[in-house]
């Protein structure tokens, strides 16, 4: 069984790279020690100008070319085929190549273009990547399990995997979207770095020693490289933020029914009391909101049971913009007020995170905002009531997934043992359903009670806080998850920012500290100034339940006003 597995994987990971254009291909792939940082001039050696161009375009921008004819719809896809199948090769970021179909689509929309002189969308011509939960027409969907292949989400002969496609993806196809790949991801989803048999270990672009993170971290390592300018990935427990934050990009992730997520393949399906999200990733802010302002026009609603009835609120947006004084007259403008998260009270951030905390703090006040001291109940009890969700099942629904071929459990989701368990019953699943309604009960009033400290006769407009421990994990050091799935069992909004980047001469060691805790002390240990030098340090912005279109506005404000006080800043 082992040999089978292995040879089925190994089949698959030929096939997918077999689809790599020769002329694409790179005659050496260097190694971590005599590459770590494989973005900007490394990737772009092998480019021309004009791909260089066009790719280092942010979606927004794209688009703004594209829906009157500038850059040909063809062009741009080439252009994105070429840069992601490199990073693929420097990375392992890729999970389904279809880069032939994707050209086709291209030159209808550019027929369509040149015949009625208007585009098809306001997301015409713009490539997406996706990552390995979506379902695309004619393309495989693994997830990540060898046990998938060659199947539709494990079973045979249903004939499905040519013909479905998620509610998202034909909603991006109407918006004018070329879709062109599918990116790795961890099997079974529930990890915060992307590993399988079939692909292998994704690594970080901008630091190949340390993870890209997960589960979308495909995405994150695909965009990092800028093989995509915008690409969406889902979030239970961080996997949109973890993988955003390690590659230095934008990601959002929304509250529950705001995003469609019908027809998307998943782990554990059925378990509601935590839902995943679907969320763009990219290398803006607006790249961001005009892909959430897109899929919102298309009324997903309609068509998705779980998604609210809610369009794009520009009155959000525009109460922050007016607040910061980017529009409208001078007698509104005011100021925000932030919580500030410096220690969760489980795990301290590493140094290069408390830098970044103090880069955003300082830039804020400095502005004339409020910040002050974020003191939430309890985030352990937060996290234990979390990971009870997940364990719903046993590891049933893994378990069965891996059993299909009989390949074992990567390291990371050690969680779920090297078997299932016995499942919950009814009824301690209703009990955890009721802590779960108390704990957000208890959360809303303590973020309420802030109106109180802040002296804009508002409770806080965000928090600002760590999105995990470290800049990114080390390869299987991945200890603790509580800076992101407090946000999911809360169904916040949250929006990660890049702040700056891990400098080895000022993020050293701290030799005083005293960890509470093994995992504590696990975590601080997994950190060292000489591996993370240059990595990517980021923040999140937290807001409250369906608060989208205020904290992309907020992001966007924080981020050019960090960035003009921190020349380091990505």
């Amino acid at each position: 069984m082992a040999t089978d597995w292995k040879q089925r994987a190994q089949a698959k990971r030929d096939s997918v790279n077999a689809l790599i254009p020769k002329e694409h291909l790179l005659e050496k792939i260097p190694s971590v020690e005599e590459q770590r940082d494989v973005t900007g001039k490394y990737i772009q050696q092998f480019l021309t100008d004009r791909e260089i161009e066009i790719t280092e375009t942010t979606a927004d921008d794209i688009v703004k070319r594209t829906v009157r004819g500038i850059w040909s719809a063809v062009e741009v896809t080439k252009a994105f085929c070429h840069r992601a199948a490199i990073a693929h090769q420097l990375v392992n970021c890729l999970h389904e190549i279809f880069f032939d179909a994707a050209i086709q689509d291209a030159q209808k929309l550019d027929d369509y273009f040149a015949e009625h002189k208007t585009p098809i969308g306001p997301l015409h011509g713009l490539p997406v990547s996706l990552k390995d939960q979506f379902h695309v027409k004619g393309v495989e969907t693994t997830m990540g399990y060898v046990g998938w292949i060659g199947t539709f989400q494990g079973k045979t002969g249903t004939g499905k995997e040519k013909f479905v496609e998620s509610e998202m993806v034909r909603e991006l196809r109407d918006l004018g979207a070329v879709l062109y790949c599918k990116t790795s991801v961890p099997h079974s989803l529930m990890s915060g770095e992307t590993a399988n048999a079939i692909i292998g270990y994704t690594t970080n672009p901008k630091n190949r020693n340390l993870s890209c993170g997960g589960s979308s971290g495909g995405e994150g390592a695909l965009i990092g490289l800028k093989g995509s300018p915008v690409g969406f990935g889902t979030d239970i427990g961080g996997s949109i933020r973890i993988p955003a934050a390690f590659c230095g990009l934008y990601g959002i992730r929304p509250s529950t029914g705001r995003m469609p997520y019908e027809g998307m393949a998943n782990s554990m399906d059925g378990q509601n009391s935590i839902l995943s999200v679907v969320g763009p990733l990219a290398t803006s802010v607006a790249s961001l909101r005009l892909l959430m302002k897109s899929l919102l026009s298309q009324e997903p609603w309609l068509h998705d049971p779980l998604v609210h009835e809610i369009p794009w609120r520009y009155e959000q947006q525009r109460k922050i913009l007016e607040l910061t004084g980017a529009i409208g007259d001078a007698s509104k403008v005011g100021k925000l007020a932030f919580g500030l998260l410096e220690h969760d009270g489980v795990v301290a951030p590493t140094p290069p995170i408390r830098r970044a905390l103090e880069i955003v703090k300082k830039s804020m006040v400095d502005l004339g905002h409020e910040v002050i001291e974020w003191k939430p109940p309890s985030h352990q009890r937060i996290v234990d009531v979390g990971f009870k969700t997940w364990a719903f099942d046993g590891g049933e629904d893994i378990h069965g997934a891996l059993g299909l071929s009989g390949e074992p459990p990567i390291p990371q989701i050690a969680l779920y043992g090297d078997k299932a368990i016995e499942q919950f019953k009814a009824s301690e699943i209703a009990a955890v359903n009721v802590t779960i309604r108390e704990l957000r009960k208890e959360y809303m009033e303590y973020w309420n009670s802030t109106k109180e400290l802040t002296g804009t006769g508002r409770p806080v407009d965000a928090v600002i806080c760590p999105a995990a421990p470290f800049p990114a994990a080390r390869p299987e050091k991945y200890h603790y998850y509580g800076y992101t799935t407090f946000v999911n069992l809360l169904d916040y909004t949250a929006v990660v920012v890049p702040v700056t980047t891990v400098d080895k001469e000022v993020d050293k060691l701290d030799e005083s500290f005293e960890p509470a805790s093994k995992i504590d002390k696990a975590c601080y240990e997994s950190y060292d100034p000489a591996v993370y030098d240059g990595a990517h340090v980021s923040l999140q912005l937290v807001g409250r339940r369906l608060e989208e279109e205020k904290m992309l506005a907020i992001a966007e404000y924080i981020s050019s006003t960090s960035r003009e006080l921190n020349s380091a800043a990505v």
